[in-house]
């Protein structure tokens, strides 16, 4: 191999070096214009420079603590060195991707130890580029298995924004400009048996998908709601499709949320975002064999279900890499801890704040449900806020938390004012004692009006009205 022109060469470190801290003007000017301005309108318009584990340092090298951990995309922790190392590695192997007529050795690989850590029968592996991709393969698998054209998703689901996954998508922000969307595609209440059975009963039903805990918002199911969930598709020839594009991998403190339960029977589980290790997107649609082979029924038919790059070597190393880190670092038994430990120290401050109306968790995905308080005082200010812009209220807390105490969140209600935390599944007691102290402070100023927190809400509602913009709200929550 010839050695590189000089001339020619692409010097990565000196075009960043060149470029930093022009960030925002990049993306004002050729990504996306209205997120670098809501960015810049909540104070979220930092340049980091730095990543690791739990925290990202900015170009002024002050330190911050990672809560949304990029949508639960950064499991193992950011710029983990042994998922480094194993990228290292696989370049300098000159190892073959993507020659497309061959059975690459990596994604066998990682679909056996996938199969390994899933403890259901599920018996082939279908890789993807993203969460919303598993979500398109499986109703198009569940169409072909069942004959039927029916799709059933919760009401408060995000399953992507794709538009197929956009129809089962139960948040009107994101629907809006893109109707109509697929038909077939149906909402029944979550946590709601009967209801369930209602729609199933009607025999057009090919599937029904659904998030283990729901995360636009954090709300968690009922014991035994799943299970039954799982036996009313059975019966009704329906299939049971589990999207732990965000609960997988250890999010909620086993390596599928579904784990915890009891009596449930997936014919196919869609994942994502941890499996990436934070580095190369990757997911996996895993299937009951009978689901596999009504799609993938002959020689013919192959490839009827495929896409360029679903077996791409990077991403199938990222995924081996951040299994065994999940492994070896024990982090779904860290996340049952210190998800516990915040759990109980936010349910202490909710008996002295009245905004707080609940706390939602499993594992390291929380939320924090914020409601119209009893003081005359506060429910005034509560009034005024949503009198401005129903959706600002959480915007109250996520502000204040990064720009006073450099802890980046998110909002994540659907109709509610919902604080959600998916922080990487490494932190420790120190990162939950910098959280916790933050947070008190927020809410004891919040508790004051008028106050500091009140004027920054009363600034960014003049500037909704006036601009007429979406909903800041909208513009920043969770996009799966």
């Amino acid at each position: 191999m010839r050695p590189p022109d000089p001339a020619v060469s692409f010097d990565l470190r000196h075009s960043i070096r060149q470029h930093i801290g022009s960030n925002y003007e990049l993306h004002a000017a050729h990504v996306n214009p209205q997120f670098a301005k809501v960015l810049k309108t909540i104070g979220y318009d930092h340049v980091y420079v730095r990543v690791q584990g739990a925290h990202l340092w900015d170009d002024q090298g002050q330190q911050y603590l990672d809560m949304l951990s990029g949508y639960a995309v950064c499991n193992m922790g950011r710029n983990h060195p042994v998922i480094r190392k194993a990228l290292e590695d696989y370049l300098a192997l000159d190892f073959p991707t993507m020659v497309q007529f061959e059975a690459p050795l990596l994604s066998g690989m990682l679909a056996a130890e996938l199969k390994r850590h899933v403890p259901f029968d599920l018996a082939h592996v279908f890789f993807t580029n993203s969460g919303a991709e598993g979500i398109e393969a499986a109703i198009k698998f569940a169409r072909c298995a069942t004959g039927r054209a029916g799709i059933l998703a919760a009401d408060r689901a995000f399953h992507g924004l794709t538009m197929g996954a956009l129809a089962l998508n139960g948040c009107e922000s994101f629907r809006a400009g893109f109707a109509p969307f697929s038909p077939g595609a149906q909402f029944v209440p979550f946590n709601d048996c009967e209801a369930l059975e209602r729609a199933l009963a009607r025999g057009d039903i090919a599937a029904y998908v659904v998030e283990p805990v729901q995360g636009k918002g954090v709300h968690i199911p009922s014991p035994g709601y799943l299970a039954e969930a799982s036996r009313l598709c059975k019966k009704y020839g329906a299939l049971f499709v589990v999207d732990e594009i965000q609960t997988g991998v250890g999010r909620t403190g086993t390596f599928l949320a579904l784990e915890q339960e009891g009596s449930v029977d997936p014919d196919i589980i869609v994942m994502s975002k941890a499996l990436s290790g934070g580095y190369v997107p990757v997911g996996a649609v895993l299937t009951r064999r009978s689901v596999w082979n009504c799609v993938f029924s002959s020689m013919d038919r192959a490839v009827v279900h495929s896409s360029t790059f679903h077996q791409g070597s990077m991403a199938m190393v990222a995924g081996l890499a951040s299994i065994a880190v999940y492994d070896e670092d024990r982090l779904g038994a860290n996340a049952v801890a210190m998800g516990a430990r915040l759990k109980t120290e936010l349910e202490r401050m909710q008996t002295r704040f009245e905004f707080i109306r609940a706390i939602r968790q499993r594992g390291l995905m929380i939320g924090i449900e914020f409601g119209e308080p009893k003081s005359l005082t506060l429910r005034a200010a509560w009034k005024m806020v949503h009198a401005m812009n129903a959706n600002l209220f959480a915007q109250a807390i996520v502000i204040p938390l990064m720009q006073d105490h450099r802890i980046l969140c998110q909002v994540a209600g659907h109709k509610q004012a919902v604080v959600k935390l998916i922080p990487p599944l490494c932190i420790n007691d120190a990162d939950v004692d910098w959280f916790l102290r933050a947070f008190e402070d927020v809410m004891l100023k919040l508790h004051r009006f008028p106050g500091p927190v009140w004027d920054i809400l009363k600034r960014l509602g003049a500037n909704t009205m006036s601009t007429r913009e979406r909903d800041i709200d909208a513009a920043i929550a969770s996009v799966r």
